[in-house]
């Protein structure tokens, strides 16, 4: 293929963002050259092609912030034609080129083996958000999450907020799921949520400290919500936080910390350790029910992507979107 299909986004106000042809020679350097089958369209993806948040560092640039293909050429030991790989993370879609394309060029070093038990369609309907999910999870577990407490889970209708509900759901933990959309408690609650609030109710409390409640969260949406949850957090609590939806702004007091001993984790998909990234892939082959890993997901082609952008920004998507290359 010496040209190949790819949404690109080009600079301007707003942003350009078309699917077009693309010549091979065009894409970034890296050891393999991989044949993408699945993308999968994130929130970040959308402040990518509208241009609503300066995610892009530099033009034109390939969305995509996570794909699974096959190797098509590797100059790299680890990899050979025909092998079947994931990667996300990296900066993918943001200062390398990324998903949207039927053909991607990346470090060997970025890319992990599909994991046994999963399809390339499967492991995009986890992809970027389910990882960044079993990490939250994971973090919690080390800070000594048990289950004679709720764990609660904000943004839960999203991509990471429904496959953290279910990875915990399915771990035997009692899910509370908070979501700005109501209308959702159905298939939350099939998901495996015991309960679903109205994010509202986490607002930021006019007390610093609430009745403790919850054993752990997992918060996707940060700003006031995050600002909300840490007072109601148990003695000893961990929260592992993942998202900025909301707002990068924290607005807390210390009290949560200092009286309560909260911890506040930080799960970042790229800042991981190979063997902690293999691990977690792992696990989510092993753990995470393939029949809620399909409640979850909705297939599209490339060519519905632009469309589909806004209302990804706009909280509009229920789980998981995968983008089917071509």
């Amino acid at each position: 293929m010496q040209t190949f299909k790819a949404l690109v986004v080009e600079s301007g106000d707003p942003y350009v963002a078309q699917i077009r042809q693309v010549k091979l020679e065009e894409l970034p350097q890296g050891e393999v050259l991989v044949r993408v089958a699945y993308s999968s369209l994130n929130y970040k993806d959308g402040l990518a092609i509208t241009g609503a948040g300066k995610v892009i560092r530099s033009f034109p640039m390939v969305p995509g912030i996570d794909l699974a293909g096959t190797v098509v050429e590797s100059a790299s030991p680890e990899y050979k034609p025909g092998d079947a790989v994931v990667l996300t993370g990296w900066g993918l879609g943001e200062r390398h080129w990324g998903g949207l394309a039927e053909l991607a060029r990346v470090p060997a070093g970025w890319l992990v083996p599909l994991p046994e038990g999963l399809t390339l369609q499967q492991a995009m309907g986890i992809g970027t958000a389910g990882f960044t999910a079993m990490l939250a999870v994971m973090a919690l577990e080390a800070h000594g999450l048990d289950k004679s407490r709720e764990v609660l889970v904000t943004g839960a209708a999203g991509g990471v907020g429904s496959l953290a509900t279910a990875i915990l759901a399915h771990l035997g933990y009692r899910v509370v799921a908070a979501t700005g959309r109501l209308s959702e408690e159905d298939y939350l609650k099939s998901l495996g949520a015991a309960e679903v609030l109205e994010r509202s109710l986490l607002a930021a409390p006019a007390r610093p400290l609430e009745s403790e409640r919850f054993g752990g969260a997992v918060d996707t949406v940060g700003g006031a919500v995050l600002a909300g949850v840490l007072p109601r957090m148990a003695y000893g609590a961990s929260v592992a936080a993942c998202g900025n939806a909301g707002g990068a702004k924290l607005e807390t007091t210390v009290f949560p910390f200092i009286l309560r001993g909260v911890n506040l984790l930080g799960i970042d998909s790229v800042m991981c350790p190979r063997e902690k990234r293999l691990l977690a892939w792992q696990r989510l082959a092993r753990e995470l029910p393939k029949p809620l890993l399909e409640a979850t997901l909705k297939t599209v082609p490339l060519e519905e992507v632009p469309a589909l952008a806004p209302a990804i920004l706009q909280g509009q998507v229920r789980g998981r979107v995968v983008v089917r290359l071509p």
